[in-house]
């Protein structure tokens, strides 16, 4: 009898092991149209899919599949080619999806994955934005044959830099609010049409640093993470060069800045330090790994402020005399700065700090050039700058 309840509880554990490395998939799709058909479900990257299993779509419009898996992964749920969603799928997630038509992404529900879900609201964000657009540029093609289209082209032209702009922004708040996730790759390198980025100027390269930053924190050993590091370390001029048109190339700029005030209450901003080396910096005065690098800091600092470089530093204590008293007691001599509000440590979020001391150098454009460096590691950088 043992023995029995023995067996039974290793192949319950077995059992239970296995379910942790599978993806299951329910889905229904409304109308006759399907019934029969077969749907399937391929692995996707940036660049390749491939095909992983099939099932044949019931008289209800049901369908089950059921993917192994022990890493999350992107995935398309297909009809054909063209008519498709994606997901983002964790090992041990039992996915529910319903869709309207068989038009998949044009109108569906998905259920059981946080991944997917993410996914789902760029998809249906882009489509909103994607709509219009095309109706606006067919417009655009068909008036410009036509005698007076200068009268309304300015029109044209600004109603579809308006929506990509918002698009623009949309991903990049996505991008901010969601950059531990693997869903803000696809923000990254989602599409208007064809070549036409939504992220489409040369500074949103510094949006794909911050997710490479923390995504290969939280996903080393993922083949999208690695992707994305090389797409960035390698292919920099190609991403440049696949930017939206010149229709829109004089929009704002999306910053990553701070605007805070120092000990003295002056308003510092970090972009009016633009022509300096600027090495952005996060502490608290009760981290004595902060302390410590502080005081190699104060050396860095007079090596190289006359050269070039300076200091904006954010400090992230929830007491403001603990902060003052530190600056001064240890007569730091960069900029010190804090957000005014301690409860929301808003240039914190925006640059993804997870630990202290923390920090970005940016070149005199303004542009990040290297992350977290300390000790050695940002002395060899230095010297390197400035020829020491």
């Amino acid at each position: 009898m043992k023995k029995f309840v023995s067996l039974l509880l290793f192949l319950s554990i077995l059992s239970a092991c296995r379910n942790e490395d599978l993806i299951t998939i329910r889905g229904r799709i409304e109308g006759e149209k399907t019934t029969g058909q077969y749907i399937k479900v391929n692995s996707a990257d940036i660049n390749n899919i491939n095909f992983l299993d099939s099932t044949r779509i019931n008289r209800k419009g049901d369908f089950s599949l059921r993917i192994k898996s022990t890493v999350p992964d992107f995935y398309q749920v297909a009809l054909s080619q063209d008519n498709f969603i994606t997901l983002l799928a964790e090992p041990g997630e039992k996915i529910r999806l319903h869709f309207g038509s068989d038009k998949l992404y044009d109108n569906y529900s998905v259920e059981g994955s946080e991944g997917s879900v993410l996914i789902k609201t760029l998809d249906d964000r882009l489509l909103s934005t994607k709509k219009p657009l095309d109706s606006l540029n067919t417009v655009y093609q068909r008036e410009s044959e036509k005698p007076g289209f200068e009268e309304i082209r300015s029109e044209l032209e600004k109603q579809i830099s308006d929506l990509a702009r918002e698009q623009r922004k949309f991903n990049i708040e996505f991008v901010i609010n969601h950059i531990s996730s693997l869903a803000s790759i696809k923000a990254l390198f989602q599409k208007l049409h064809n070549e036409a980025y939504v992220l489409y100027d040369p500074r949103d390269l510094q949006y794909m640093k911050i997710v490479s930053d923390s995504l290969k924190k939280y996903y080393p050993d993922s083949r999208h993470t690695k992707a994305l590091l090389t797409t960035f370390e390698k292919e920099m001029a190609q991403f440049n060069a696949r930017r939206y048109n010149a229709m829109i190339d004089t929009l704002p700029e999306v910053k990553l800045d701070a605007v805070l005030k120092d000990i003295n209450g002056r308003q510092i901003a970090l972009s009016s330090l633009r022509g300096k080396h600027v090495l952005l910096t996060f502490w608290s005065a009760e981290s004595r790994e902060c302390i410590a690098e502080n005081i190699q800091l104060k050396e860095f600092y007079r090596l190289y402020n006359r050269k070039g470089f300076e200091i904006y530093q954010i400090n992230l204590d929830k007491d403001e005399e603990t902060w003052k008293a530190a600056v001064r007691f240890d007569e730091l001599p960069w900029i010190s700065v804090r957000e005014e509000d301690p409860s929301y440590q808003k240039s914190a979020v925006i640059f993804n700090v997870r630990s202290l001391p923390a920090n970005y150098l940016f070149d005199p454009l303004g542009n990040i050039i290297g992350s977290n460096l300390h000790g050695r590691a940002l002395q060899v950088k230095l010297a390197q700058l400035f020829k020491n």
